[in-house]
């Protein structure tokens, strides 16, 4: 939880690096969260998964309601934020969250890069966080 918190305090702060620890709770904990809050609209009667049938298409189709919106519109910057920092950690610059944009190999990429182990040392972005900050368990 202190891992979670502790990126929402650097809501937009968008220099500097991110450990890989800090970067996977917090993915963690939006998960979390927007299941929590998808479960909340379903319960509520605000969204959820409905039953579609169209030509060529029948299935079930999730659709957002209120709550599941907020909190995806509040985690939104954070979430970014915490990117943009991960790939700094790795030496790289936020260009390239472009990435996002070519589908699917893109965010494949991108996930590779978030899991790769962080430059030791200083870089381009900041001093290296698992050097300066303490290690919790």
């Amino acid at each position: 939880m202190g891992w979670y918190l502790q990126t929402l305090k650097r809501f937009g702060d968008f220099g500097g690096r991110s450990r890989r620890r800090e970067f996977w709770l917090f993915i963690l904990g939006n998960i979390v969260l927007s299941v929590v809050a998808a479960a909340l609209d379903a319960a509520l009667g605000l969204g959820g998964f409905t039953t579609v049938t169209a030509p060529g298409y029948a299935g079930a189709t999730y659709v957002p309601g209120i709550i599941a919106t907020v909190v995806a519109l509040v985690l939104l910057v954070p979430s970014l934020a915490v990117e943009v920092r991960r790939l700094h950690d790795t030496g790289r610059s936020a260009w390239w969250m472009l990435l996002l944009l070519v589908p699917v190999v893109g965010p494949i990429v991108l996930i590779v890069f978030w899991a790769l182990e962080g430059q030791r040392g200083d870089n381009a972005h900041g001093p290296d966080p698992k050097a300066t900050q303490p290690v919790r368990v």
